[in-house]
C-alpha cells in the first residue's frame, strides 16, 4: 500500500498504517501463476478487510455489454445480498457501485438509508445492516471500465484520507487481475503488473542482470521525484546492467542485509526493510519483498523486487519516537526517558556480572524560578530554561545523560562509580557555571541551583526510591542557602517521612479542631502593663505536640497556610471582640505568611477575608485599631505597588502593620521609608546577643534610633535576662516580649492574667 500525503502533519496521518508488502506480494504471486480470478479477487478483498476494521469489501465485473455488474468476490458480505444485485444495471441512481460504474467515477456514500442513489435499493442495503458503501470504479490499462471495487460498513461512516487511497490501490491490483485474466500472454501480463502497481519494481536474473524495471525504480536510484498520478512506464533495460544487492542496500545493518543474501543464495524469498543511498547522495528506506520464479522458459531463477520508499513513515515514527523520549522544550530527555535508561542500565550490568552496578544521580533545581517566570513572563522563563540546559549540557561527563523532569527540574545520571570528591567537584562547576549572567531578551538575568546527589546501590537499590533520595538532598540544600549541593543521607529521610506525616494530617488536624491559639504577652516596662500580645499558633494531634517549625514550612509549601491563615485571624477576632466587650485594652499581633500575598488573586482573597470573617461572626463593629499584622522582611523586598496599596487599605481601618524579625533579612531603609510600617520588632537572634559585646549593642542602638526618627515603635523580643532588659530600657526600647516576663500560653489563662491586671478576678 501506498500513502500520498502533503505536509508533516498528513505524513504523520498516513504513515500510520505500515504497508502490507508481503500481502500486495501475495496477490502479485496469484497473478503471476495464473490463478483464477475468482480466488485471486476473493485473496485481494480480504487482504483490504484485513488492513482496514470493519470493512466488508466486493468486487463487482461489468458484464461484456458493459451494462450490468456481475458478481465478482465478496466473501463477507451476505450470500443473499450477493445474489440479490447480481446482474443489476448500472445508472445514475443505482446504489454506489452501479452509479460509479455509470459515472466512471469513486461514489463515497457515508448514509445508505438517507442518499438518493441507494433511493430503490436502501430497503435491500438496511435489512442486511449495510449502512455506508464507498465504491471505486476499476479502469483497464486503456481507460475503460471493468468492475467496481467496494467498501461497505455496518455503520454510517465517511472516508479518512488514507482509506481513499486504500480503495484506489484496491481498484489498481482488481484491474491488473483482471486484465490478466482476460490476457494470455505474459508478457502482457508483465506490462500490466509494472503498469498498474503504484511501487517499484525490478526483475533480475540469478546473476543480477536487470531484465526489467519501472520508472518508480528508477526514481528511486536516481533521486527523481515523480507524481503519483503520473503513469509508470515499463523499461526493458540492457541486460549489462547489474543489480548489486551488497551494494545497493550497503547503508543497511549488516545482519538485516546478510539474511537478504543468504535467501538470495537460497533461491528463497525475503521480505523485511533495507536502507540505500540513491545517486543524489540522500539515504531512503526501503520496504522491500523479493520472490523468486522461473524464466518463462523454466531454464533460469529470476527474482521479482517490489520496494516501496517509506521514509516518511520512519521518519514519523522517529518523532513519535522523540517526543515520546524527549523534553519539547530543551530538547533534552525527559522523565521517561531517564527511568528507562536507568532501568536498562541496571539489567544489562547484572547480565555481565551478576552484581548491582554503581552509578550516581544529581537532581538539579532552579532557585527562584517561579519568581522569574511571574516577574518576566513565562517566554523569558522558557528561555530561561533552554540556556540552563545548554549550560548544564557543557558541564556533562561522556557517557552521563542529563534529562528535565519536570518544570525547573533537570536530573544528571552518571554511570560508573564515582567517589564523594568527584561527585562534589562536579556539583561546584555546575554551581559556578548556572550562577554566571544569563542574557534573555536583552535583560542580564542571574540564578543559581540546588543540587541532591544519591548514589546507587548505597543511598537505595530502588529507581524511584533513589530519585526520592537526590529530591530529598536537593531540597536540603535549599533549606542551607541555595546555590549549593548536598549529599543524601538517611537523616533526610527520616526528616522528609516526618514532613510527609505532617502534610497528611495537617488538612484533618484543621478540620478536627486540633489548632490552637497561644498568646504571648508584649509588656511596657514604662508601666508594666500588658500593651499587646502576639497570637501563636499550636498544634497537638495525637497527643503530641508539632512544633510550628515544623508544620508551618508544609503548610507554605502546600498552600495550605492561606486557610490556616484565615482560620488564625477568625479566632483572633474573636478574642479581640472579646476584649472590646470587657474593657480590655490589649491589641493583638498576627503573624501573616508572605504566602498568602503571592498573586493578585491570594491578595484579594486576603483582604477580602477580613470582612468575611467580621459578617461570618455576625459582628456589627469591629475594633481594627485593636490588631497588628507582622510582617516579614522579604515581603517588603518585593516592593509590589499592590502590595503596598493592600497594607494602606488595611491601614485605613486601623490596622498596624509590623515588621517581624527585622535585621534578619535584607533591612533597607528605602522599604521602611516606602512601605506602610508602622511597628519595628527586633529579632530575638540580636537581644540575646547583647552580652555578647558592644558591637551587638551598637545594632540595638541604631536600629532603635532610626525607628524613633521614622516614627515607628519598636519591640524587642526574645528578652530572657534581666542584663538583656537593661540594655533594651538603656536605649528608650518601651515593649518588650519575652520568657523574661511571659511564656506562650493557651487563651483561658492569658484573659485570667488581663483580666487580674484589670481587676476583674479570674475566670
Amino acid at each position: 500500500m501506498v500513502s500520498y500525503c502533503s505536509g508533516e502533519e498528513a505524513a504523520l496521518k498516513c504513515s500510520s498504517r505500515k504497508p502490507d508488502i508481503e500481502g500486495y506480494s501475495n496477490i502479485l504471486s496469484l497473478v503471476l501463476a495464473g490463478a483464477p480470478l475468482h480466488e485471486v479477487l476473493t485473496a485481494l478483498v480480504l487482504l483490504i478487510e484485513a488492513q482496514n476494521s470493519g470493512t466488508k469489501a466486493s468486487v463487482l465485473l461489468l458484464s461484456n455489454d458493459g451494462k450490468r455488474l456481475l458478481k465478482g468476490a465478496a466473501p463477507n458480505l451476505p450470500k443473499a445480498y450477493n445474489d440479490a444485485i447480481d446482474g443489476v444495471e448500472i445508472g445514475p441512481a443505482v446504489g454506489s457501485c452501479g452509479t460509479a460504474a455509470y459515472l466512471r467515477e469513486r461514489v463515497i456514500v457515508d448514509d445508505i438509508e438517507h442518499h438518493h442513489y441507494w433511493a430503490h435499493y436502501k430497503d435491500l442495503a438496511l435489512g442486511f445492516g449495510l449502512k455506508a458503501c464507498w465504491s471505486e470504479p476499476i479502469f483497464d490499462s486503456l481507460g475503460e471500465v471493468l468492475g467496481t471495487f467496494a467498501m461497505y460498513y455496518d455503520e454510517v461512516k465517511s472516508p479518512r484520507a488514507e482509506d481513499l487511497v486504500l480503495i484506489e490501490q484496491a481498484a489498481r491490483l482488481a484491474s491488473l487481475a483482471i486484465e490478466r485474466n482476460k490476457s494470455t500472454h505474459l508478457q502482457k501480463l508483465t506490462h500490466m503488473i509494472f503498469n498498474h502497481l503504484p511501487m517499484a519494481l525490478l526483475i533480475t536474473n540469478g546473476s543480477g542482470s536487470m531484465l526489467f524495471s519501472n520508472r518508480m525504480f528508477n526514481g528511486i536510484i536516481e533521486g527523481e521525484e515523480l507524481n503519483p498520478q503520473t503513469k509508470l512506464h515499463l523499461v526493458e533495460q540492457d541486460t549489462s546492467r547489474v543489480f548489486e544487492p551488497h551494494k545497493f542496500f550497503a547503508a543497511s545493518p549488516s545482519v538485516t542485509l546478510q539474511s537478504l543474501l543468504d535467501n538470495l543464495s537460497h533461491n528463497l524469498a525475503w521480505d523485511g526493510e533495507l536502507c540505500c543511498e540513491r545517486e543524489d547522495g540522500r539515504f531512503i528506506y526501503l520496504a522491500l519483498s523479493v520472490t523468486p520464479y522461473r524464466d518463462v522458459f523454466g531454464l533460469q531463477n529470476c527474482f521479482a523486487w517490489i520496494m516501496m520508499d517509506v521514509s516518511d513513515s520512519k521518519k514519523a515514527n522517529h518523532l513519535i519516537q522523540y517526543q515520546a523520549n524527549n523534553d519539547a522544550l530543551t530538547g533534552l530527555s525527559n522523565r521517561k526517558h531517564l527511568l528507562e535508561k536507568i532501568k536498562k542500565y541496571i539489567h544489562g550490568k547484572q547480565e555481565d556480572n551478576q552484581t548491582l552496578p554503581a552509578f550516581s544521580l544529581l537532581q538539579i533545581d532552579l532557585d527562584n524560578f517561579k519568581q522569574i517566570n511571574d516577574t518576566l513572563g513565562h517566554d523569558n522563563g522558557d528561555a530561561l530554561l533552554i540556556a540552563v540546559a545548554d549550560r548544564l549540557s557543557q558541564a556533562c561527563p561522556s557517557k552521563a545523560l542529563l534529562a528535565r523532569l519536570n518544570g525547573d527540574e533537570f536530573a544528571l545520571l552518571l554511570p560508573n562509580k564515582l567517589n564523594a570528591e568527584e561527585l562534589s567537584e562536579l556539583a561546584q562547576s555546575i554551581n559556578q557555571l548556572i550562577s554566571e549572567r544569563f542574557v534573555i531578551d536583552q535583560q542580564v538575568l542571574y540564578t543559581t541551583v540546588s543540587i541532591g546527589i544519591a548514589r546507587y546501590p548505597a543511598d537505595s537499590n530502588s529507581v524511584s526510591a533513589l530519585l526520592n533520595c537526590a529530591s530529598q538532598a536537593m531540597y536540603s540544600a535549599k533549606e542551607k542557602g541555595r546555590n549549593g549541593f548536598q549529599f543524601f543521607d538517611q537523616q533526610m529521610q527520616l526528616k522528609a517521612e516526618r514532613t510527609a506525616y505532617i502534610h497528611t494530617h495537617i488538612k484533618a488536624g484543621l478540620e478536627n479542631n486540633e489548632f490552637e491559639l497561644y498568646y504571648q504577652p508584649i509588656v511596657n516596662i514604662r508601666t508594666a502593663t500588658i500593651h499587646r500580645a502576639e497570637v501563636l499558633l499550636r498544634w497537638h494531634h495525637e497527643g503530641e505536640f508539632i512544633s510550628p517549625d515544623e508544620f508551618i514550612p508544609v503548610a507554605e509549601q502546600t498552600g495550605f497556610i492561606v486557610q490556616l491563615g484565615e482560620w488564625v485571624r477568625k479566632e483572633a477576632f474573636k478574642t479581640i471582640d472579646l476584649f472590646s466587650q470587657n474593657q480590655l485594652s490589649v491589641d493583638l499581633s498576627v503573624n501573616v505568611s508572605t504566602m498568602e500575598f503571592w498573586s493578585p488573586e491570594l491578595q484579594a482573597r486576603f483582604l477580602a477575608s477580613f470582612d468575611d470573617t467580621v459578617r461570618e461572626l455576625g459582628l456589627d463593629y469591629f475594633p481594627y485599631h485593636m490588631l497588628t499584622l507582622e510582617i516579614t522582611e522579604s515581603l517588603m523586598m518585593q516592593q509590589h505597588t499592590n502590595i503596598a496599596n493592600l497594607l494602606q487599605t488595611l491601614r485605613k481601618r486601623g490596622i498596624k502593620v509590623s515588621v517581624d524579625d527585622f535585621g534578619t533579612g535584607y533591612s533597607s531603609l528605602s522599604y521602611l521609608v516606602n512601605f506602610p510600617v508602622d511597628q519595628i520588632k527586633i529579632d530575638k537572634a540580636f537581644v540575646q546577643k547583647l552580652t555578647d559585646g558592644h558591637r551587638h549593642i551598637a545594632i540595638v542602638e541604631a536600629i532603635a534610633s532610626l525607628s524613633r526618627s521614622l516614627d515607628l515603635t519598636v519591640t524587642a523580643e526574645g528578652v530572657e535576662t534581666k542584663e538583656q532588659l537593661a540594655i533594651i530600657s538603656g536605649n528608650q526600647i518601651d515593649m518588650v516580649q519575652g520568657y523574661y516576663f511571659y511564656r506562650p500560653m493557651p487563651k483561658r489563662e492569658f484573659l485570667n492574667l488581663l483580666f487580674e491586671q484589670a481587676g476583674y478576678g479570674l475566670l
